[in-house]
């Protein structure tokens, strides 16, 4: 009898559709295997993972967070900050894919507990690499401790 594996699940926070949209095909086009969900802002991340409101009340525990740094409401570096100071989520790695090339940003991000830093390309081709990187890296590759919950 073979036990399917559970998929690998990433939680996406970002206010810009289109962004949103070149992520999801990113995964796709490098035929990663993960479900992806949406959330666009730091305080629906939180919804999310706290499984409130119905829209959220069977919302799966993410394997990854990928963390816009710019959005309404919650940002990224207080959705991060947060994020890293609850018992019971911090052990959820947070990787901060964003535009912003900006030193003091890329700092503050791993000085919050960001497990990674990806600025996003305008270049599609790059884009894609780095998702599959993303991609082989934490599903392929890195060991994830079990989660339970």
């Amino acid at each position: 009898m073979t036990t399917e594996q559970p998929r690998f699940v990433i939680l996406l926070a970002e206010d810009e559709p289109a962004d949103a949209h070149l992520v999801k095909a990113a995964l796709a086009e490098n035929e990663i295997p993960a479900d992806l969900h949406h959330v666009v802002d730091g305080r629906e991340a939180f919804e999310f993972l706290r499984r409130q409101g119905p829209r959220f009340a069977n919302a799966p525990r993410p394997n990854l967070i990928l963390l816009d740094l710019n959005m309404p409401r919650m940002d990224g570096r207080e959705c991060l900050a947060a994020l890293k100071q609850d018992a019971t989520l911090r052990d959820i790695p947070v990787v901060i894919l964003t535009t912003s090339e900006v030193e003091r940003d890329v700092v503050a991000s791993y000085h919050l507990g960001a497990a990674g830093y990806i600025t996003k390309s305008a270049d599609m081709l790059q884009y894609l690499a780095a998702i599959r990187g993303l991609g082989h890296y934490w599903i392929g590759l890195v060991r994830l401790p079990h989660q339970s919950q």
